[in-house]
């Protein structure tokens, strides 16, 4: 075991978009385990939009980075000394000490996981949060029925690949995806299986969901915001339903931003648009577990992700996630 390793800290707090200045690549003690805890070699660090406000000074659901300290997230590494019974070392975890390239840990605060045949990253998306993400916002927060026409924004993201295939095993008829670029949207229909696809750069949102749904839509996954959001809810058909996930177009603003502004049509349409956090759902998470190994073995499930090799480069793979520079999951693979 190395005695130091490097970490990726706070550097200062963003205004607007983040910067490479922001961060700080800082070489760093590793910790000896004491009795009851493990040394983990990090091989796969989670890269997610929600870390955008963690940058910030401001009360979430989760706690903001502190500046001048270690930056964490969802990790999946190899345990390289032990003093937990149970977990020797050469074993798989996953666990929330990520950015960093050793982490000393408590046993409880590391899973297990297979990954013989799994590669460790999937445990970072389809098969980890961002995939029981999806599912339980088409499951439960905006159910999906039979026959449902289904429109999903960041489509082309983590969360939006999996919710595309995940529609469709909650029998949605028809799946419509938006993502920023043609490459991205020719994708999106040609390997990931929607039915259409909208460039948002490329003129009106509302005109363009028009077209790929004349019916209308009956659930929208926002992880967008913005116009996005005004343009579900324009096309929505009565008693319609949203899950509020993410709003990725706002989160470097560095003002308020204005809601949309039809949003009283939710009173004519009885429309549901309800806000949720997946940790409030974790009790589904066997159930998805028990589906997503076997749609990702037969090939249903999309295991597509972006990789960037070394943690030095992860402070740019999070700035370009933030500017869709991600097809999937984003991931910093550390190592050989």
């Amino acid at each position: 075991m190395p005695e130091t390793g490097l970490e990726v800290h706070l550097a200062s707090r963003p205004v607007g978009e983040p910067a490479l200045s922001d961060f700080a690549l800082v070489q760093a003690r590793v910790a000896v385990p004491g009795e009851g805890q493990v040394v983990v070699r990090n091989d796969w660090l989670s890269v997610d939009p929600y870390m955008r406000g963690r940058m910030n000074d401001a009360k979430s659901y989760v706690p903001p980075f502190r500046v001048g300290e270690v930056m964490d997230g969802a990790a999946v590494g190899t345990v390289v000394e032990s003093r937990a019974e149970g977990i020797p070392a050469g074993t798989a975890v996953l666990h929330q000490a990520g950015w960093r390239e050793y982490a000393t840990l408590k046993a409880s605060a590391v899973q297990p996981v297979d990954v013989d045949g799994t590669p460790g990253w999937a445990y970072l998306g389809v098969l980890g949060m961002t995939g029981l993400t999806a599912y339980a916002a088409l499951r439960e927060v905006a159910p999906v029925h039979e026959g449902d026409v289904v429109f999903i924004s960041g489509a082309a993201g983590a969360v939006g690949l999996a919710a595309g295939a995940i529609a469709r095993k909650l029998g949605a008829s028809r799946v419509i995806g938006s993502a920023g670029g043609p490459e991205k949207t020719r994708r999106l229909v040609e390997e990931f299986g929607y039915d259409g696809a909208i460039d948002y750069r490329e003129g009106s949102l509302e005109r363009q969901l028009g077209e790929l749904a004349p019916d209308g839509i009956d659930v929208y996954l926002d992880n967008v915001g913005g116009d996005h959001l005004r343009a579900a809810i324009a096309a929505l058909n009565n008693h319609g339903r949203v899950a509020l996930c993410g709003a990725i177009s706002q989160y470097n603003s560095s003002e308020p931003t204005p809601g949309p502004d039809n949003l009283m049509l939710a009173v004519g349409k009885r429309l549901t648009l309800r806000g949720f956090i997946v940790s409030d759902h974790f009790a589904l998470q066997e159930e998805f577990l028990g589906f997503a190994r076997g749609w990702l073995a037969e090939g249903s499930l999309p295991d597509a992700h972006t990789e960037v090799a070394g943690i030095e480069n992860a402070a740019q793979a999070f700035i370009d996630l933030l500017r869709g520079g991600n097809v999937g999951k984003m991931v910093v693979r550390l190592g050989s």
